[in-house]
């Protein structure tokens, strides 16, 4: 009587290390993105309806006294924190936007996949439209839309409810698509329910909502700078140290657990590593879109390479160039008029996608 042997499956070996070749492409475009960020971190401090020569953007940048005490006040005290804001947001929502899209294998997902942004504005919506406009306008008037703590707070706690409940069912679900669909739902409903506030508010009261919409820099100074940048810093660091992790959930959940990896811990870090960045860069500065969906594709048609080791460092400096850019253009040098800058991001953003997919029509293949 014969007997069978059961073989099991081979597991899929992890990512390799990238080849000589990959590592010099790498690095080249690793290089060409950081003297990107230094070029728009120093042009953005220097456009505007001021101009300011970039040798006196320089010296004042060193330490060294500006020609006039004017520029001195506008490079210190507004342009520079608004730059160091575009570094944060940019670097913050291109990472998340990775994690999510690595996590999913869904190429369209970005840091409102899972109902944060949304949840978000559902916070600022409760202030500013369900208890009255007068003092949130006030504050908006003279802080900025970031400047008052108010909405801040508001957004950070609708972000964290959501926050709260999605890592809540992630740790029930095994199905990352159904934790997608919860997500889109989540979304959908706090989406009607702003609706719904706004069909019933003062006409002054969805104006000044809408504003906070558009998304701004302006008005994350001080203390409010501080704490974005505090948060940032630990939502990078946790996505940094998922790096290998983000490199076997690429393979497939099945594929991962083969090569020892704890599924459903290594997805709750990158939610929560998501919901701190996409979450504190919302409240701060309102819903900013397509970044965090353009640049990802964007780093991958660049560096040609799945390695998240490579992906992340490249998606932060390409996330904040991209910022940095887009709130130069927002500024329109010489004018008084500044445009919002989730307009400007989605009017760049989008052909950026348009462009990767028409170039690499088998876009499937990066998350399969």
């Amino acid at each position: 009587m014969r007997t069978t042997t059961m073989r099991a499956a081979p597991a899929a070996p992890p990512l390799a290390p990238p080849p000589a070749a990959g590592m010099g492409r790498s690095a080249a475009w690793l290089l060409v993105l950081l003297l990107l960020v230094g070029l728009g971190f120093v042009l953005d401090i220097a456009l505007g309806s001021v101009a300011v020569p970039l040798p006196a953007v320089v010296r004042i940048l060193l330490g060294q006294p500006g020609d006039t005490a004017a520029w001195e006040f506008i490079v210190r005290e507004i342009r520079l924190p608004k730059a160091l804001t575009a570094l944060a947001v940019g670097s913050g929502l291109a990472v998340s936007g990775l994690q999510m899209q690595t996590l999913f294998r869904n190429p369209l997902a970005g840091p409102s996949v899972l109902g944060l942004t949304a949840g978000a504005g559902l916070g600022v919506a409760a202030v500013m439209l369900a208890s009255g406009s007068v003092a949130g306008s006030l504050a908006i008037r003279a802080l900025g839309v970031g400047g008052s703590w108010g909405l801040v707070l508001a957004a950070t706690a609708g972000a964290a409810l959501v926050m709260a409940l999605v890592l809540a069912l992630a740790g029930r679900m095994r199905d990352n698509v159904v934790l997608l669909i919860v997500g889109m739902m989540i979304a959908s409903v706090t989406g009607a329910l702003v609706s719904l506030w706004q069909y019933f508010s003062a006409p002054e009261q969805i104006q000044e909502y809408l504003l906070w919409t558009f998304g701004s820099l302006g008005g994350v100074t001080g203390s409010h700078l501080a704490v974005l940048a505090s948060v940032v810093a630990v939502g990078l660091g946790l996505a940094f140290g998922s790096a290998k992790s983000l490199n076997a959930l690429l393979l497939g959940e099945n594929y991962a657990r083969s090569m020892g990896l704890v599924v459903g811990r290594s997805r709750l870090l990158v939610i929560l590593s998501t919901s701190l960045l996409a979450g504190s860069i919302t409240a701060f500065c309102g819903p900013i879109g397509f970044v965090g969906i353009a640049v990802p594709h964007l780093t991958r048609a660049l560096l040609r390479t799945a390695d998240h080791r490579v992906l992340l460092p490249a998606s932060c400096l390409a996330g904040a160039a991209l910022t940095l850019g887009c709130d130069c253009i927002a500024q329109l040098p010489g004018s008084q008029t500044t445009l919002p800058l989730s307009v400007v991001t989605s009017l760049l953003g989008a052909p950026v996608v348009l462009w990767v997919v028409l170039r690499r029509q088998n876009i499937r293949s990066s998350f399969s």
